[in-house]
């Protein structure tokens, strides 16, 4: 073969298969990588469901993401249509202050990304940019020994479940690989929180709550949400309403949220309808 009938031959094969062929191949190479890393990161929920002797459920995702993504801890919130949500596993004490403090202060994370669908990631809290889109969170998270925090939802569709937040002892991004995997446990999330939800009405394993929720945190939010009811009753306003005044007085008095609900339902305490005297009192 003559040499400039074999350098047209060399650069046909390479580039004869035309753009469509070549787009076909790059999305197959795509899906490939994919469905490894969702292999491996299946791997890693279901080995923790084995190591406890149960059926895989959204704690092992938890549980899983914390080494799979090289983060400190994770939190997962079920919250449906946007609202602030029910906090449902925690994997240690720093994880369920930070779920606590954004929905005591009404700001953060895991609400902006529960709000708009999308992740919201917090590399640097201590930082600029962090301080003033959360003003109060950053530096309370900061004292609770967060650095970053990282949140992502759980969304089919239209369908908001829930938000799987991470956080990092120490500031600095999620690498690209590491981003990637923790949209894959936030997928795997969305899948077993719904499965449970199906479920909640067939029963629970022994000494879980609704979709093998913690007992622990079944009642904290039961509590609240007692609270609210109760509060709609006493001031004459909406759920909502309801919820912000439970929240502004523990803002404002620098409680927990929760501290200040067993209070209401106990009847220890009293808000009252006139704004000025939100600060409320006991009775």
């Amino acid at each position: 073969m003559r040499p400039g009938v074999r350098r047209r031959f060399v650069r046909g094969r390479a580039t004869g298969c035309g753009p469509g062929a070549a787009a076909r191949l790059a999305a197959l190479a795509v899906s490939v990588t994919h469905a490894r890393r969702l292999g491996r990161v299946w791997g890693l929920v279901a080995e923790q469901a084995a190591g406890r002797g149960g059926r895989v459920s959204v704690a092992d995702v938890c549980a899983a993401v914390v080494p799979g993504v090289q983060v400190t801890g994770a939190w997962l919130s079920a919250a449906p249509d946007g609202q602030a949500g029910h906090l449902m596993q925690v994997t240690d004490e720093v994880s369920r202050q930070l779920a606590v403090l954004q929905l005591t202060l009404g700001e953060g994370p895991l609400l902006d990304a529960s709000a708009s669908g999308g992740p919201a990631l917090a590399s640097d809290l201590a930082g600029l940019q962090s301080g003033s889109r959360w003003p109060a969170f950053a530096p309370a998270a900061c004292r609770a020994g967060a650095a970053a925090v990282f949140a992502f939802p759980l969304v089919v569709g239209a369908i908001r479940a829930g938000v799987l937040g991470l956080y990092r002892d120490r500031p600095g991004l999620l690498s690209d690989f590491q981003l990637g995997d923790a949209l894959v446990f936030a997928d795997t999330a969305t899948m077993l929180l719904l499965d449970a939800q199906d479920r909640a009405g067939a029963g629970t394993g022994p000494g879980d709550g609704p979709g093998g929720q913690p007992v622990g945190l079944v009642s904290y939010r039961a509590e609240i949400d007692q609270a609210t009811g109760m509060l709609t009753e006493q001031l004459g306003v909406s759920i909502t309403d309801a919820f912000v005044r439970l929240r502004a007085y523990a803002y404002g008095n620098d409680l927990q949220l929760a501290d200040v609900a067993r209070d209401i339902v106990a009847r220890r305490l009293r808000l009252f309808p006139d704004p000025d005297l939100s600060q409320g009192g006991e009775t």
